[in-house]
């Protein structure tokens, strides 16, 4: 039942919706495709682009939070439920079983996770190494992309738990591999892989 919960409250298209719902166009059609926040707000704009980062976040949040406090799951199967929280982000039984990258919802259960676990120190490092990187490049995908390299390191020094250190391993596996497929085509223009370090946040055809 947790992981169901966990699955369905991250398969929610929160992009799709909120694209359809503005401006009445599918948002896998828009851009690179992806459905997620950085697309909506290349594609859509700021206001929209905000709105589904929050709620991305949100589901990853409340997925973990509702196993924990309403179905009292054990440690495990409340980093699990987070885990497929992101899993139904990705590929989503509304979409065809197609998604996002995972980054909202799996940074939304870490908000929850990390303090409750005993880890707000870990949490703090990483909200350091997404800002500070974002602050030089404006560069989402790097700046992400590190602290999630970097999380199995802060878990298991914070915990020494396998588990929850083989499940930050695969979480950084899944969303970097997302990454390298959807964007496979995209990075073989010398002008995108530019973007790999420092992101202008320009749509292609706004030079």
């Amino acid at each position: 039942m947790s992981l169901l919960t966990g699955y369905l409250l991250g398969s929610i298209p929160s992009a799709y919706l909120v694209t359809r719902r503005l401006i009445g166009r599918d948002i896998r059609q828009m851009g690179g495709g992806n459905v997620g926040g950085l697309n909506t707000f290349r594609e859509v704009g700021t206001g929209a682009g905000i709105s589904v980062t929050l709620i991305d976040l949100v589901k990853g949040a409340l997925a973990v939070s509702v196993s924990y406090y309403l179905l009292t799951q054990n440690a495990q199967w409340v980093i699990l439920t987070g885990f497929m929280a992101v899993i139904g982000h990705n590929w989503s039984v509304w979409l065809d079983f197609k998604g996002g990258k995972g980054l909202g919802p799996a940074f939304g259960a870490m908000l929850f996770l990390l303090p409750v676990y005993g880890l707000p120190q870990q949490l703090g490092i990483l909200a350091l190494l997404v800002f500070i990187p974002l602050a030089l490049t404006r560069n989402i995908a790097l700046a992400t992309g590190i602290a999630l390299f970097s999380l199995p390191f802060l878990v298991w020094y914070g915990s020494h738990s396998e588990f929850a250190t083989l499940i930050s391993v695969l979480l950084f596996l899944m969303i970097g591999g997302k990454f390298v497929l959807d964007n496979r085509k995209s990075l073989r223009d010398p002008a995108n892989r530019r973007n790999l370090i420092v992101d202008h946040w320009k749509r292609p055809d706004k030079g």
